[in-house]
């Protein structure tokens, strides 16, 4: 009679380990690179344009407190702006004191006169 001894080849463990570290690390990226902004605070006021030491943009539309538009300090509108710029993105400086629905305003008649994107230049800073 022959004595049967076990086999003593041994099963090769499966990757779990392997794969739950990959879905861990995947789980911590999507959770950084998911991660939301935090929103601006409501108080948060925008400096004065007239104010700055610097100066404007020189291709940008400044916008001044009492709604007139100027490019490059001559005094112009929307239309005929949008004839002289090219049509890409517009870039405009607002003065902090211009009406909001002066601001839509504007852009409005920019996006009509063949802008496509309008650029709104602002800065923060502390007062």
């Amino acid at each position: 009679m022959s004595i049967r001894r076990p086999s003593t080849t041994r099963r090769k463990p499966e990757p779990v380990i392997a794969l739950i570290n990959v879905v861990f690390l995947m789980l911590i990226f999507f959770l950084v690179a998911g991660t939301v902004a935090a929103p601006l605070d409501p108080a948060l006021k925008l400096i004065n344009t007239t104010t700055l030491e610097g100066r404007a943009p020189p291709d940008a539309l400044v916008l001044a407190a009492d709604g007139s538009l100027s490019f490059r300090g001559e005094r112009t509108d929307a239309a005929s702006y949008m004839l002289t710029a090219n049509a890409g993105a517009v870039r405009m400086v607002p003065d902090r004191a211009v009406p909001a629905s002066r601001l839509v305003e504007v852009t409005l008649a920019l996006r009509a006169g063949g802008a496509e994107r309008v650029l709104v230049v602002t800065a923060r800073g502390v007062e």
